[in-house]
């Protein structure tokens, strides 16, 4: 088996992770993690976030529903520094908000207004961004952090992967393959990846 971690999707299934090193809880402790690990994205375990075969009473599909944002890529731009969003990615993780509420502003209008602060502080949403959603215009490579485990698991919210091949291919214009966030919930219309249903659900990992 390679070295290099992978993440498979099964079918109507759990995801298969390999060669994960690095995993991150939603309490943030960091637990030693498997040379193969069955993660749940039915929502329906009651083993969190591991696989206990709820997926086959829940009835839970790999595809199927509509994707809660439009694939879009909008462009706010500042005299100093620009920025992309793409509303089909956004998982509603709000660390722009908790960061930088003066820049990223959901009750304003254009909700991201770069000239509002500096661009360090620009710089430091679009690493925490989780599901890459916010990126830096004309710039290829996403803007990342160090701090991130390989797989970090949010609270009431989805998996959130950094610098892992991805199960399929993007399914959003501007995607990176590096920086991107997985269903857990089973309710996301752009499985295998997030949209952010949990949060319209309310759905909790307890």
């Amino acid at each position: 088996m390679s070295d290099a971690p992978i993440i498979e999707e099964r079918e109507n299934g759990p995801l298969m992770v390999k060669g994960i090193t690095h995993l991150r809880m939603p309490d943030g402790s960091d637990v030693e993690a498997k040379p193969v690990m069955a993660l749940c994205r039915c929502g329906e375990s009651k083993n969190k976030p591991f696989c206990d075969g709820s997926h086959k009473d829940a009835g839970f599909e790999s595809r199927g529903g509509t994707p809660a944002g439009r694939d879009r890529l909008l462009t706010y731009e500042g005299k100093d520094i620009s920025v992309t969003f793409n509303p089909l990615l956004c998982s509603h993780a709000a660390q722009c908000g908790k960061l930088a509420k003066h820049i990223f502003n959901a009750n304003e209008r254009p909700w991201v207004q770069p000239d509002n602060g500096t661009v360090e502080e620009v710089k430091a949403v679009i690493a925490a961004c989780p599901s890459g959603a916010l990126a830096l215009a004309d710039v290829d490579e996403p803007h990342l952090t160090a701090e991130r485990a390989q797989i970090q698991i949010e609270k009431n919210g989805p998996y959130w992967v950094l610098d892992v091949p991805s199960p399929v291919p993007p399914q959003a214009e501007n995607m990176s393959e590096r920086k991107y966030v997985l269903c857990r919930c089973g309710k996301s219309g752009n499985k295998p990846y997030c949209d952010g249903s949990h949060r319209d659900a309310k759905w909790r990992d307890d």
